[in-house]
């Protein structure tokens, strides 16, 4: 009982949910815009749920959380390119975990929905919720974990 306590909390206290991103989407204009009935009718309902209500997968659920090949990660809704496989790492928290993201494809806010601020990202084009970033990453990079949804992510592998 004890360790099933302890891994809700822990799953409570490492989940990369958050309703900032309708806030967000109600300021901001992106590049790719489209009705909520239409994001509906494109995406998979938990990666609607995910994407456009920043919902959050449950953790080890993704495939993509041990995908190590080499390839692009891009936004499941626009195809924009989000993250590199070779700044992917094993975090062990169950969600695809990258150090750094490609520059000027990703967007960040903060959200205050568990009481604390957390930094939100989504994709810049389409500003569909990916996850949030945390201050414990591979200290030898960057420092940083984007904790990502897999279900937001397509990978593209790298043709060898």
């Amino acid at each position: 009982m004890k360790n099933a306590l302890i891994l809700l909390f822990t799953v409570f206290l490492f989940n990369c949910n958050g309703n900032a991103q309708q806030k967000k989407q109600d300021k901001e204009t992106f590049e790719v815009t489209k009705t909520e009935a239409e994001w509906q009718q494109e995406l998979s309902p938990m990666a609607y749920k995910v994407l456009r209500k920043t919902a959050t997968e449950r953790p080890f659920s993704s495939p993509l959380d041990k995908e190590y090949s080499n390839g692009t990660y891009v936004c499941v809704a626009c195809d924009t390119p989000l993250f590199k496989g070779k700044d992917k790492f094993d975090s062990g928290t169950g969600w695809p975990s990258f150090d750094r993201v490609i520059k000027g494809n990703v967007s960040f806010s903060v959200d205050y929905d568990l009481g604390q601020a957390r930094t939100e990202e989504h994709c810049a084009t389409c500003g569909g919720h990916l996850g949030h970033v945390f201050n414990d990453g591979p200290s030898e990079t960057t420092g940083k974990r984007h904790c990502v949804n897999g279900v937001a992510l397509k990978f593209i592998p790298e043709n060898e």
